[in-house]
């Protein structure tokens, strides 16, 4: 009961000392699973006409933060993606989600439709920012999920979840997308469409291309202004991580991990066939195994 304070909360530490300068939580009382340790970008842009120092965390909620990171004030919380629905929105004063009822989790109520599902519309990609257009450039897990409970004695030291999960691609009918977004104003500037959630992040240039792999086994370049594809490459296996760029003798190149696994990938990997497996991951990702394959290794690109 209660807020379970300071779970699922972003934290401003003195560097020096360790002290704790402000927290700030994001999903009190967190149902879901949300967990919420993902990325935090940071950027230095225009607030109410005076730069300002800003850390952007894009949560496993579905929802994006952008905090003053001196002091922790909030300039805006916004949904990722409109289907966002166990919040209709963040109070931008209090800070607080303001919660639909209907996609609540509890023991007398079997939840369907929520959306995101327990891995988060975002979750462990590492996601890149262009400071010359302003923009983050973010990649989607479109996954939402039906959540029955079930009663569970607690043992120590074993899985505890007390429910089944069921995962499948939200309304938008894929499971992932790209997106470039402005995360002062909230706005996105486009949105890519990927059969496979985005897991692993970008990596922006400032020759406007993006970079980022894909679960089915591809590495692509967008355009960064308008999202246009420009360029794709088939790897000889998924993508969980995120593209690096760097200089050497003068040229640049690209390098990438390939090698499927993580959450996604858990079906495929230990062959399971319950779609409840993995906390839903299973049913989610059912088609993976025939776009790609177990392997792992790196792949390096020139420019």
């Amino acid at each position: 009961p209660g807020d379970n304070k300071w779970t699922m909360t972003i934290w401003g530490r003195d560097v020096n000392t360790g002290e704790a300068k402000f927290g700030y939580q994001k999903t009190p009382h967190d149902e879901w699973d949300y967990a919420g340790v993902n990325y935090m970008g940071l950027s230095e842009q225009v607030v109410d006409g005076k730069k300002t120092k800003l850390l952007t965390h894009p949560d496993r909620n579905g929802l994006v933060y952008t905090l003053n990171r001196e002091n922790g004030d909030l300039v805006n919380a916004f949904k990722i993606d409109d289907t966002v629905n166990w919040a209709k929105k963040v109070d931008l004063k209090t800070g607080l989600p303001i919660r639909d009822p209907e996609y609540s989790t509890h023991m007398d109520h079997e939840a369907k439709g929520i959306c995101p599902s327990a891995m988060g519309y975002h979750n462990q990609g590492i996601e890149s920012y262009d400071p010359a257009k302003k923009l983050f450039f973010m990649g989607i897990n479109h996954i939402c999920m039906d959540w029955e409970p079930f009663m569970l004695p607690y043992r120590a030291g074993q899985f505890f979840v007390g429910a089944t999960l069921n995962m499948y691609p939200g309304p938008k009918g894929t499971l992932g997308q790209v997106k470039a977004m402005n995360a002062v104003s909230g706005e996105f500037e486009w949105e890519v469409k990927e059969k496979f959630a985005v897991w692993g992040g970008t990596t922006a240039t400032a020759g406007d291309l993006v970079f980022y792999g894909t679960l089915d086994g591809y590495i692509k370049a967008l355009n960064s202004k308008t999202g246009e594809e420009l360029w794709k490459f088939k790897l000889p296996s998924g993508v969980i991580g995120h593209p690096i760029t760097y200089l050497h003798d003068g040229k640049q190149y690209v390098a990438i991990y390939y090698g499927v696994g993580g959450w996604p990938g858990v079906g495929l990997v230990f062959d399971l066939k319950d779609p409840t497996a993995g906390l839903g991951a299973v049913g989610a990702f059912k088609e993976l195994a025939h776009y790609t394959q177990m392997g792992g290794g790196v792949m390096v690109f020139s420019l």
